[in-house]
């Protein structure tokens, strides 16, 4: 695996916002779903990972042995725990695309076996 840089980095959150843009000229909902699933996979998708690495982030600044023993530090550090737990709140999204998916499809049946008028 190639070492990460800031560039790596910008390179995934670039593919974020490629997608975003794809997904403003309305694909088709299956196609939408598709791309956005892994996104919001539960054990490996950005909410999880995002946590993940600030939870990461947080740890190396307490232990770092040159870091300021302050408030402010301890603070900032609290704050970036707190967004790991909000972010890994978002990780149940992935039930709600395999809900929409579901109301998606059946609508798909109702308009093809509806016989009105």
């Amino acid at each position: 695996m190639p070492a990460l840089t800031p560039d790596t980095i910008r390179n995934a959150t670039e593919t974020l916002s490629r997608l975003t843009d794809y997904l403003r000229g309305n694909p088709e909902p299956a196609e939408a779903l598709a791309l956005v699933e892994p996104l919001l996979d539960e054990y490996t998708g950005v909410p999880v990972q995002l946590a993940d690495a600030l939870r990461a982030l947080a740890r190396i600044v307490v232990t770092h042995p040159d870091a300021p023993n302050q408030k402010a530090v301890r603070a900032l550090v609290d704050d970036l725990r707190t967004a790991a737990w909000e972010q890994t709140d978002q990780h149940t999204l992935h039930y709600t695309l395999d809900t929409l998916r579901t109301l998606l499809r059946q609508g798909r049946q109702t308009q093809e076996t509806c016989t009105c008028r």
